[in-house]
């Protein structure tokens, strides 16, 4: 744990809006995940940002998730998931690349 996800979980009272680094230390999931819950509509960012954009997340709501256990079992889930799919998609990459050069 660095000492600005410290830091923030010491606070007695949280900002009104945490970034996507500081949602992802307050949720226990690592930076890259939070995009992945906001693609899969698992969380929702403040205001309409661009995509390139930075998100912003309502800590009132952030509150609410971190305590569901359902939630946080499906988007553990969710990230499972990806990290599966993506890698079998992977090793199915590489056999093709070995079979074809075997031929």
């Amino acid at each position: 744990m660095n000492n600005e996800c410290r830091a923030l979980l010491s606070l007695v009272t949280l900002p009104a809006r945490l970034s996507r680094t500081q949602t992802a230390d307050y949720l226990g999931f690592e930076p890259d995940h939070i995009t992945l819950l906001l693609k899969a509509g698992l969380l929702k960012p403040l205001g309409r940002p661009k995509p390139n954009s930075d998100k912003y997340f309502a800590a009132v709501k952030l509150a609410e998730l971190r305590q569901d256990e359902q939630w946080l079992s499906r988007a553990a889930q969710f990230i499972s998931q990806h990290y599966n799919d993506k890698n079998a998609r992977k090793s199915k990459h590489s056999n093709r690349l070995i079979s074809t050069s075997e031929a």
